[in-house]
């Protein structure tokens, strides 16, 4: 239908029957008058490469880990936490103002996207009197109030406001945006409510270049007054700028994207930001090691089939023998410039503390780590190592390659050297290879990701900031929905580790799953003890 606003492509119309199920983007819009309620927040977003902290760093790549050998109960193809059936997210009551940069720098078509993006954020609250109100500050040289937050009070209305917004092409007068901001858009007579612990106020600014005018003082006083400001940038934006701008922490509240052409990817960070869940099981507040199963304000834990519950009521137990699974893992580590010299130390670290979670021996669990950028280097083969200790002596020791990516060499290396007997492998054991990427390829995977598939190997790809999805989904063994992960920000991934369920066993003997039992205990300890 020519109304039809598509918001999430990827989304399937109606998730598979599962535990969890993805809660959908895509809607047609709403007749004016229909309500859902939504509370008012000021989001200033601003991108950047380095906007990555160590904790997300390393709750992105424990849910990875884990789901290379736990395949995913129900993980939605768009890319969203799965949530349990039933349950919306529901948003505290919020003033949302976006403030747009529509200078003459952002082409009429970029600025289509920035709409895009504001459109899909709103999909995602609770819009009404009582929940969130939205307004939306365009500016350049000049500002304009598109609507305040008394404007609209249903969330159709507010989509097709959205939808007749135009950009202004001329100047970038960001501070005046801001104080604009301050004296109008969050005052009483435009909707705003009386600064409360019940309400959060909150503001997004977006923009792609240097503003003409001072916004450190201003934002300052923005702050003082209680207004959250996330701070977007794109392309050549004024990192500095941005940083004046956002709020504390500056990892939470800083974003930089390379083009406008990927800022949707940017959704879900505000659509959690926003989301406040009174699951337990969803929100991943809950020791249970397979299944929770959620009642008001409760819980309880549950097994898998094949699997009992221990008195700890808590954990679960396979039957007594088992002898516990091979397998022969892979890291193919992106080590090229963009990757960046600290993010690169957070992938060091996390990898060992993967290593401490594992069964290493040669009976067991084998590591193997590759790293590439222009070319490709292994750091140590399959089997080199036979205990933990001296794995994570020699991740520590890796240094940092730079330069380019070339991910189509490395997964050519991964097939005929990493994976061969020669360097380390186990005829009949498990090979499963973990790419991890943070840019576009500057060569040719497609022959390479399907061989590497065609032979066998279980590939996990997950890909951070610029990295191309398309991609990441060739490189994914099928289902690709459980072995592809992508996010724009490292934080977006952070509960997917936590609502990961056992099903590797289900069609298998438990008795020859033990090892992998203890494996996802181990995991998931360190994921909680990483969100506390």
């Amino acid at each position: 239908s020519p109304s039809c606003l598509s918001l999430s492509p990827r989304c399937p119309p109606t998730p598979p029957p599962a535990l969890h199920t993805c809660q959908g983007l895509a809607s047609c819009l709403p007749e004016e008058g229909q309500v859902n309620t939504s509370g008012p927040r000021l989001l200033l977003t601003t991108l950047h490469p380095g906007s990555v902290s160590s904790t997300a760093m390393d709750r992105i790549f424990s849910a990875l880990l884990l789901s290379l050998l736990l395949l995913l109960q129900s993980y939605g193809v768009c890319g969203a936490p799965p949530q349990p059936k039933g349950t919306l997210c529901r948003t505290k009551p919020t003033d949302l103002v976006f403030i747009i940069d529509s200078s003459r720098s952002v082409r009429p078509h970029e600025f289509e996207k920035v709409k895009v993006f504001m459109s899909q954020v709103i999909e995602g609250l609770d819009v009404g009197p009582n929940s969130t109100r939205v307004g939306v500050i365009n500016y350049a040289s000049a500002v304009k109030n598109e609507f305040s937050l008394k404007t609209y009070q249903t969330k159709a209305a507010l989509l097709q406001a959205v939808r007749r917004i135009e950009p202004l092409s001329t100047g970038t007068m960001t501070g005046l945006a801001i104080q604009f901001a301050i004296s109008r858009a969050f005052s009483d007579s435009e909707g705003a409510r009386v600064r409360s612990p019940n309400f959060n106020k909150v503001a997004i600014v977006v923009t792609d270049g240097r503003p003409q005018d001072g916004v450190q003082d201003v934002s300052a006083r923005a702050r003082a007054a209680g207004i959250e400001i996330f701070a977007i940038g794109v392309g050549r934006v004024d990192m500095h700028t941005l940083r004046q701008i956002a709020s504390q922490p500056l990892d939470d509240h800083v974003d930089y994207v390379e083009s406008y052409s990927v800022i949707e990817k940017l959704t879900h960070k505000f659509q959690e930001a926003f989301c406040v869940v009174s699951d337990l099981c969803a929100t991943g507040d809950h020791d249970c090691e397979q299944l929770c199963v959620s009642s008001p304000g409760a819980y309880k834990c549950a097994c898998k089939e094949g699997f009992t519950l221990n008195s700890d009521g808590k954990t679960c137990s396979a039957c007594n023998g088992g002898l516990g699974s091979a397998l022969d893992l892979v890291f193919l580590i992106d080590g090229s410039k963009s990757v960046r010299p600290e993010n690169f130390e957070l992938v060091k670290k996390f990898i060992n503390q993967i290593v401490d979670s594992l069964e290493v021996s040669d009976k067991q669990a084998q590591v193997g780590l590759v790293q590439y950028s222009s070319s490709v280097r292994q750091e140590f083969p399959l089997g080199q190592f036979k205990n933990k200790k001296d794995i994570k002596a020699a991740v520590k020791k890796m240094s940092y390659m730079e330069k380019g990516t070339m991910t189509g060499q490395a997964l050519k290396y991964l097939i005929d050297s990493s994976f061969s007997i020669i360097n380390g492998a186990r005829p009949g054991v498990p090979k499963v290879g973990i790419v991890f990427t943070d840019g576009r390829s500057q060569d040719y995977i497609t022959d390479a990701a399907k061989k590497a598939k065609d032979l066998g190997f279980r590939m996990f790809a997950v890909g951070v900031g610029n990295a191309v999805e398309d991609e990441l989904r060739e490189i994914a063994s099928e289902p690709v929905a459980e072995h592809y992960f992508y996010t724009a920000d490292f934080r977006t991934i952070s509960k997917i580790g936590k609502k990961l369920q056992m099903k590797i066993c289900v069609e298998e003997d438990p008795c020859e799953c033990k090892s992998i039992v203890k494996f996802q205990t181990k995991v998931e300890e360190l994921i909680n003890s990483l969100q506390q």
